[in-house]
């Protein structure tokens, strides 16, 4: 990743690349703040990487529904626009074919967080994404290959999608966090941020970083350099707090057979 390779850090206890070269960017039990602090602070930490020559990994495609036409209009060309409608027109008939619907995809937890329809949370979740182009549209658990942010196409549950975002290459896992999760994710580290100062405090034993008060957009551009500066300290060698604790030796969770949304 050009120019990052030169920070220099703190020899790190485990042997981990010095740059997140190829971060995959989760959330999970969103709630009404996701979509106003943790998740527009992320993207700005993602277009940082993407400005500095890196690759970022956006995915949860049930949790883009709705919200599919502002990555459309991003696409770097037509093809890669419509392999994003290609994946709702597919979603659409997989969640049918399983007698699911793709539009009730807000959880009990995201309900009670505040979040009531599912557009509502997926223009809360495209915004870990940033502002950058969309060069590629990948399958799950692809080789992720392209400079810039790719679209893989995942699960909304956690584990699943963050295994096929950790089988594409990614080198560790940005989660913003609106309910709390223990969710580690070994191998690769996992960089958990709440999207309230109340969370953080409550769960301050396993989560990384505070982005509750990154409520206006000049909070949100700070505290997006920050988490920018977080990613690259725990890919230097910082253990997360989950590892620190021992949390994430069993999920690894490919994609099985039914209705995974």
């Amino acid at each position: 990743m050009a120019g990052l390779g030169r920070i220099h850090r703190p020899v790190p206890k485990r042997s981990r690349p010095a740059v997140p070269d190829a971060p995959g960017l989760q959330c999970g039990g969103s709630d009404a703040y996701s979509g106003l602090t943790a998740n527009p602070a992320l993207g700005v930490a993602a277009d940082l990487l993407v400005a500095a020559g890196g690759r970022v990994v956006l995915g949860e495609t049930p949790e883009i529904y709705g919200a599919e036409h502002l990555l459309r209009r991003r696409a770097v060309t037509p093809a890669v626009g419509r392999r994003i409608d290609e994946l709702i027109a597919w979603w659409q008939a997989y969640t049918a074919r399983n007698d699911a619907e793709l539009d009730n995809n807000p959880s009990v937890g995201n309900r009670a967080g505040g979040i009531t329809t599912i557009w509502e949370k997926s223009l809360g979740a495209v915004l870990k994404g940033g502002t950058s182009p969309l060069n590629d549209v990948v399958a799950y658990a692809e080789p992720v290959t392209a400079p810039g942010l790719t679209f893989m196409d995942t699960p909304g549950y956690d584990p699943v999608s963050a295994t096929g975002m950790v089988a594409g290459g990614a080198n560790l896992l940005a989660f913003t966090i609106g309910r709390g999760s223990v969710f580690g994710s070994r191998p690769t580290p996992c960089l958990k941020i709440s999207t309230t100062t109340r969370l953080y405090e409550r769960m301050r034993g396993d989560i990384d970083f505070d982005a509750g008060p990154a409520m206006s957009r000049d909070d949100q551009l700070r505290h997006g350099t920050l988490l920018f500066e977080a990613l690259i300290d725990m890919a230097s060698g910082k253990p997360s707090k989950s590892e620190e604790l021992g949390f994430g030796t069993e999920e690894i969770v490919p994609w099985r057979r039914g209705a995974v949304v």
